[in-house]
């Protein structure tokens, strides 16, 4: 397996490279802001946080890891649901207090059961949704 994120491939690097790109992210409170994509649609998958442990569990794995702000834990995606996501890429916004992951995502990303958490949109005077389920959450969450 090699770093580059090709597509066929999943980013995952060396924990020193890993702690040596920590150090140029800005964790403020002690989150940054983690966006999910679809690395070939570009399609939003999700929009979540993160605490150093997840990025370094993230970038060491190759498996993306979130924090839960409700839980107050760190959460491997997909560890329950199996709908993991793999990281094929890293991007840094010009603050280093946002990130953008590319990830190849296995199943649907939402925990309502839809292949993204913006399934959605303002039309009319609504929201409506615009998006199919990928599977049942009453199944799959207890």
């Amino acid at each position: 397996m090699n770093s580059k994120g090709e597509e066929g491939d999943f980013l995952k690097l060396e924990e020193e490279k890993a702690r040596a790109i920590i150090s140029e992210i800005n964790f403020g409170k002690g989150l940054v802001t983690a966006i999910a994509r679809d690395f070939r649609t570009k399609d939003i998958l999700m929009v979540a946080h993160m605490n150093k442990q997840a990025l370094i569990k993230t970038l060491t794995t190759g498996f993306v890891h979130y924090w839960s702000r409700s839980r107050k834990k760190l959460w491997l995606k997909g560890e329950k649901s199996k709908n993991y996501q793999l990281l094929k890429g890293v991007w840094i916004d010009c603050d280093g207090d946002s990130l953008i992951f590319d990830v190849e995502q296995i199943g649907g990303a939402c925990h309502m059961g839809y292949r993204s958490c913006f399934f959605r949109r303002l039309k009319d005077d609504r929201f409506k949704i615009m998006l199919r389920r990928k599977f049942k959450p009453e199944k799959v969450y207890e």
